[in-house]
């Protein structure tokens, strides 16, 4: 048991060192990743996992509901199995949709947030209650399926540009320094070695710029839905007259923002918008999951007219579910093997209220539960990136150090608890709640604390929420 666990270990550091490698020679631009605020993406395969893997990873973020990320991974699983399929095959076999249900801030958001995260998928979150049937004010649910192309466009265009940033690090680099050889009489070694040490971050040069344009975007929230199809329209025009962008004009500014500029310009110039159209397109259709919260809204039943409103976006929604070709402006897009995500509290409603139909188009079921007291001590420990780690690290922009003892947190999970119970349960959300209302009075005296050390334990905890403890009809209205 002990070698092959030692074996295990040695193939997973391995694995480990040779992702590292790769996620380093994605990165030809190291030297210049300063001038970047986000990280560039790079291009990795992970929709593989296995769902013991998946697991593994959904329980660095979610605390609980073994059986929802199961559910999940088993039917993210089944996606792939299925492109493993003869492609006669494959068109027989549809995806075994999702209905979580459980209070609200059980994690049912978060599980699946994170899930499209880990593999790479194109993901969208909507609410339900914001879609109307045809004909009325609102949103159509056709727009999810389109909201869903463009999110996978933003991912391929990102994909892309990190296969194409070393060549256009290069070109980048290679305009500055012309223009710095000329304007300094300097060798171009030497200017080459100030700028990848940054040293010449903040001389003004002059550049051209061909004036890369966004693409316009319309409110999509006017009446029936106009301003979607706007959208599609312009980008329509913009592709049929080859994206017409005005002549280069000189513009003056620091060196480090010229770089950025004619990084990003470089890298849109060899982007083949064809082949990201049709590469969104294929993840949209294959990998996509639309996750559809509040469900249970439309469900309800306690006002007639309401309820009209809801079976008819039921009606909207089963279309989609059960396979549908929308138009975008990046071309027809199937729906018939999109995994659709649906999720709900259910507290004045139950899943049989919806229509049958749809009801049998969400075939998996899964019923989440209420976090505890040790739930919470679990997120605010166990969980990466947590709430506490999030607040030692902002106040230590400060020069303050903050510790949380154990008896400190066991306080916050105990609070939290007893509020949800008393006032009303909001779950996982109550523990931001009480953490911005304890770390308050460290907060906003925190500039002149510079070298200080604050340890939050117990007493600090009780010490803050005291005036709020001291009356449940304050505690409603503040917590």
């Amino acid at each position: 048991g002990g070698s092959s666990s030692t074996l295990s270990n040695k193939m997973e550091l391995r694995h480990v060192r040779c992702a590292a490698a790769r996620f380093a020679r994605s990165f030809a631009i190291a030297p210049y990743a300063r001038l970047f605020s986000t990280t560039p993406v790079p291009i990795r395969k992970s929709y593989d996992l296995t769902p013991d893997e998946v697991v593994r990873e959904l329980d660095k973020f979610v605390v609980g509901q073994a059986e929802a990320k199961r559910s999940l991974a088993i039917a993210l699983r089944d996606k792939w199995r299925r492109q493993q399929l003869p492609a006669s095959f494959q068109e027989e076999v549809k995806p075994n949709n999702i209905l979580l249900m459980g209070p609200t801030g059980c994690g049912k958001t978060e599980v699946a947030r994170r899930l499209a995260k880990i593999t790479r998928a194109p993901f969208l979150k909507v609410e339900a209650t914001k879609y109307t049937e045809v004909g009325v004010v609102g949103k159509n649910t056709d727009s999810m399926v389109k909201d869903l192309v463009e999110n996978a466009v933003q991912m391929e265009k990102e994909a892309m540009k990190s296969r194409y940033r070393e060549g256009a690090t290069a070109k980048a680099e290679s305009i500055v320094l012309d223009i710095l050889v000329d304007k300094l009489k300097t060798s171009r070694a030497e200017l080459r070695n100030r700028l990848l040490k940054g040293e010449l971050d903040d001389q003004m040069i002059e550049v051209r710029l061909s004036g890369r344009k966004k693409d316009p975007k319309i409110r999509q929230d006017d009446h029936l839905g106009m301003g979607a199809q706007m959208n599609d329209l312009m980008q329509m025009l913009q592709r049929m007259t080859g994206d017409a962008q005005k002549p280069a004009k000189p513009v003056s500014m620091r060196v480090k923002d010229a770089l950025r500029e004619l990084i990003e310009e470089e890298m849109d110039k060899s982007i083949n918008m064809d082949e990201v159209a049709e590469n969104a397109k294929r993840a949209a259709e294959e990998r996509g999951v639309i996750f559809i919260d509040e469900i249970d809204k439309l469900a309800e039943k306690h006002m007639e007219r309401s309820f009209r409103k809801g079976e008819g976006v039921q009606k909207e929604l089963l279309a989609i579910v059960e396979g549908a070709v929308i138009d975008t402006s990046y071309g027809p897009v199937k729906t018939d093997h999109i995994l659709f995500v649906a999720a709900g509290a259910f507290s004045s409603s139950k899943p049989s209220d919806l229509l049958p139909e749809l009801q049998g188009r969400l075939p998996i079921r899964v019923q989440l539960k209420a976090l505890t007291e040790e739930d919470f001590v679990r997120i605010l420990t166990e969980t990466e990136f947590n709430l506490l780690v999030q607040q030692q690290h902002l106040l230590k922009t400060e020069g303050v150090t903050v510790e949380f003892t154990e008896d400190g947190i066991r306080s916050i999970a105990k609070l939290s608890a007893e509020l949800n119970k008393s006032v009303e349960n909001i779950g996982a959300r109550r523990l931001a709640t009480v953490i911005a209302r304890v770390m308050e009075e460290l907060k906003f005296t925190a500039h002149w604390r510079n070298g200080q050390t604050v340890v939050v334990d117990g007493a600090y905890v009780t010490a803050q929420m005291a005036d709020l403890q001291s009356s449940v009809d304050l505690r409603r209205y503040v917590l």
